[in-house]
């Protein structure tokens, strides 16, 4: 009876090691790239995801912030290869790769009102629906997308109406919609990798970029600019995706964890930026006093919003029946949230 009982025992023994070798195979280090700093916007919401993946299973999440892996062409690259498993990037980079994500940068679509964005970034069946066939088809699978900001303006001189930004050389991601927007807005769009726009405004080959208060915050553009002007026409957005491969090669039970940790960061991400654009704006004011900010009136708007039309009817002609479909669906969704 002894021997029997001593053969169970290490029966049970070696099934419990294998049990747990297996579940150590399956604990796997998942790497995720992004566009920002760790302490940004972005950087936020890759370090809740992190810990949301890292509390709910046996996976590890690495990260990297901007420049580790190179610019945003690089990681893209890297994810469609296989080689990252999350990458964080805007429509402004993914334009040439996804035509149609290029809607966000139609001035004045997306509304003003943080409630009204937030809930059309829940709802909108454009993004959560239409988008993810459109990055499938790159290799791409589309886990969110979210806004992380109030687009303004960093300039040498003020500027009050398009006639300002007559013959500015104005730095924008090499986004074909963007150079036509901002040509539009009057300006001599000139698309340049983020890595080099400080020392281009330095050097005065450039006289203007944009980008969230945040950002101008933290990467101090307000060292080598004069002038933050807030017209209103564009909030920032950004997408987090999967490769296909990997997350297809996924079981159901991680899929379903992802999601989760995807949708709590979410969540979180939208709750950080309260108040986020004042404070970044009175921080760069502290910082550089002399520092002109200017919120543009609806009056002194009216000229920059006639330009919409123009550039909706350029991104119809680059993207065709796919993109007035995106488009279409993106106002109706954004009706719905205005309702």
């Amino acid at each position: 009876m002894a021997n029997i009982k001593m053969v169970l025992a290490g029966s049970i023994l070696c099934s419990a090691a294998t049990i747990a070798g297996m579940t150590a195979a399956q604990a796997d280090t998942w790497r995720y790239a992004f566009e920002e700093a760790l302490e940004e916007v972005q950087g936020k919401f890759a370090q809740k995801f992190k810990e949301e993946v890292e509390a709910n299973s046996d996976h590890e999440i690495q990260l990297f912030p901007f420049g580790t892996l190179g610019e945003s062409d690089n990681i893209m690259e890297q994810t469609q290869a296989g080689i990252l498993q999350f990458v964080d990037q805007s429509p402004g980079f993914t334009g040439s790769l996804i035509p149609e994500a290029q809607v966000f940068f139609v001035p004045y679509l997306l509304p003003q009102d943080n409630e009204q964005l937030f809930e059309f970034f829940r709802t909108s069946k454009a993004i959560n629906e239409m988008f993810p066939e459109l990055y499938a088809q790159q290799g791409l699978e589309l886990l969110t997308m979210f806004p992380e900001g109030e687009v303004c303006m960093t300039t040498q001189e003020p500027v009050h109406s398009p006639e300002d930004l007559n013959e500015v050389k104005f730095r924008v991601m090499t986004n074909p919609l963007l150079v036509e927007s901002y040509e539009a807005f009057g300006a001599v769009p000139t698309p340049l990798p983020w890595g080099e726009v400080y020392g281009a405004l330095q050097t005065g080959i450039i006289q203007g970029q944009e980008n969230p208060g945040f950002f101008l915050e933290s990467t101090k553009m307000y060292e080598v600019t004069d002038v933050i002007t807030c017209i209103g026409h564009n909030n920032f957005t950004t997408a987090v995706m999967a490769n296909k491969d990997f997350f297809d090669g996924l079981g159901e039970e991680d899929q379903q964890m992802i999601q989760a940790a995807i949708d709590s960061a979410f969540e979180y991400i939208l709750e950080y930026q309260d108040g986020l654009q004042q404070a970044s704006l009175d921080a760069i004011k502290e910082a550089k006093p002399e520092m002109e900010i200017n919120i543009l009136s609806d009056d002194e708007r009216q000229p920059f919003m006639a330009t919409a039309d123009q550039v909706e009817a350029a991104y119809i002609e680059m993207t065709g029946d796919s993109g007035k479909k995106i488009l279409d669906q993106f106002k109706a969704d954004l009706d719905a949230v205005s309702q």
